[in-house]
């Protein structure tokens, strides 16, 4: 054997594999990601905050400071409900035909294509901060990103290609670092973000450095995914045409009692399920869907809220602040990977997915009643393990289908939860603006109770693994 190298999540391979690791790709994208997230916001804050003080300035009888405030907000929560339906459904046109020609010709193939629409949507920020263009210009860039398949085919493409390059007993762990290195991107981008947004002292060129480093992250994951990344070879259990008792088990399966690399002596089933046994599969797997969409719809929920919640009384956070929160949103990517670790090696996979969504509901439920800064971050520490439920979903199913056919699997999945996002987006900025002045943490709470209803399928996930646990230890008698 030639040199070694260690492998992000566990193990040692050959020095030419570094060279299949996608985190390179994940890091530099969710940078720019997170840069250009929070110069997004800021820019359009300056924008309608300039309309807002020019109209109530003109004005026979101005607005106090408040409804000012309000008229930003709305202006504000407007936007983005036109932003993020332009970039939630453009994304249905291309983005499962870009996962099949990944199945059929080459892997890279959503990767790149989703880079190239990421970067351009990130240049167009540029240039509305260069020329000072509208901010309308906006939902243009946002077209352009969701044509070129957008952060569906751009994830669906990632998980592709992590889940390739891991056995199915590290798959959790591996696609949870996968997560854990977006997060650690995410939080550096926001941290520094608020910073970069101030270099400019002009008004008009505010935000330009902090657009010029998010296009530069954004144009070195685009030229790293075609000039250096290489497709990973399977490293997946090859027996995957007929599934077995284990294989349902493993769909959900224990650390305890599933070997990383072998299978456990006592798991090995020699006896192939019956035909009328394949049909509860689909069962697990329309199951996790439900539970993953329930969940989502909680999460997208509170995440788009969160921005305008921050920025309003009793909060009033500046650019800094900002910034400092959004990075304190990242830190679950780093505790969501460490309690992987940790619970995956005494509680099984839908445990997991439990302890998350208790998590996260917990922690939206204290932040509908946050009215200082020290109780967001209370509120977000609760929050620690909230992204364990969507990425062990997504080991599970992966455990259920054929390698060759993740591209296509995964892209539905994914816009399953892009068409939630861009629904409860919607539905939550409109809830939003209603409540603005009765409750404004009522999204949070909303979001609360969507969290814990998301239990249910999981929790019948779980009861239908238990009994045919015991099925299985009836037929080896």
């Amino acid at each position: 054997m030639g040199p070694k190298a260690t492998c992000p999540c566990g193990g040692s391979l050959p020095r030419l594999h570094v060279r299949t690791w996608i985190e390179p790709v994940v890091a530099s994208t969710q940078v720019a990601g997170s840069l250009y997230d929070a110069g997004l916001l800021l820019v359009v804050k300056a924008s309608f905050g300039a309309g807002a003080e020019n109209s109530s300035n003109h004005s026979t009888s101005p607005s106090p400071r408040e409804g000012v405030e309000d008229q930003q907000q709305k202006a504000i929560s407007n936007f983005y409900i036109i932003y993020n339906l332009v970039i939630g459904l453009t994304p249905l046109l291309s983005a499962y035909g870009l996962g099949w020609l990944s199945d059929r010709y080459h892997r890279k193939i959503s990767v790149c294509v989703a880079l190239l629409g990421i970067l351009l949507s990130r240049l167009g920020l540029l240039f509305k901060v260069l020329w000072d263009w509208p901010v309308e210009v906006m939902y243009w860039a946002a077209a352009v990103n969701g044509l070129c398949g957008g952060f569906s085919a751009y994830w669906s493409g990632v998980i592709a290609l992590g889940s390739l390059g891991s056995s199915e007993g590290r798959r959790s762990v591996r696609l949870i670092f996968i997560d854990l290195i977006m997060g650690l991107g995410g939080f550096c981008g926001s941290m520094v973000s608020g910073h970069l947004f101030k270099q400019f002292p002009g008004q008009s060129r505010q935000g330009l450095v902090l657009t010029a480093c998010s296009v530069s992250c954004a144009t070195f994951a685009l030229f790293y995914s075609l000039l250096v990344l290489k497709v990973p070879e399977s490293v997946a259990t090859p027996s995957k045409a007929r599934p077995t008792v284990d294989t349902v088990s493993g769909t959900v399966g224990t650390y305890r009692t599933l070997d990383p690399d072998q299978p456990d002596k006592q798991n090995v089933v020699e006896h192939p399920l019956s035909p009328g046994k394949v049909k509860p599969q689909k069962i697990i797997i329309a199951l996790l869907f439900v539970g993953a969409i329930i969940y989502d719809l909680a999460v997208v929920g509170t995440v788009d809220v969160m921005p305008l919640f921050v920025l309003r009384k009793p909060l009033s956070w500046n650019q800094v602040q900002v910034g400092y929160g959004m990075a304190a949103g990242y830190m679950i990517f780093i505790t969501s990977f460490l309690g992987v670790l940790a619970f995956s090696r005494c509680f099984r996979d839908t445990t997991m997915i439990m302890i998350g969504m208790v998590s996260f509901g917990s922690g939206a439920l204290l932040l509908a009643f946050a009215k200082e800064t020290y109780m967001f971050y209370i509120a977000r520490s609760i929050m620690l393990f909230a992204l364990i439920p969507v990425t062990t979903i997504r080991s599970a199913m992966s455990k259920l289908i054929k390698d060759s056919s993740y591209g296509k699997v995964f892209v539905v999945l994914q816009l399953f939860l892009t068409l939630t996002w861009v629904v409860t987006s919607t539905l939550y900025n409109e809830i939003y603006q209603l409540t603005l002045e009765k409750f404004v943490g009522a999204c949070f709470a909303l979001s609360s109770f969507l969290s814990f209803m998301a239990i249910i399928p999981i929790g019948i996930v779980a009861y239908k693994q238990a009994s045919w646990l015991k099925y299985a230890d009836i037929t080896e008698r």
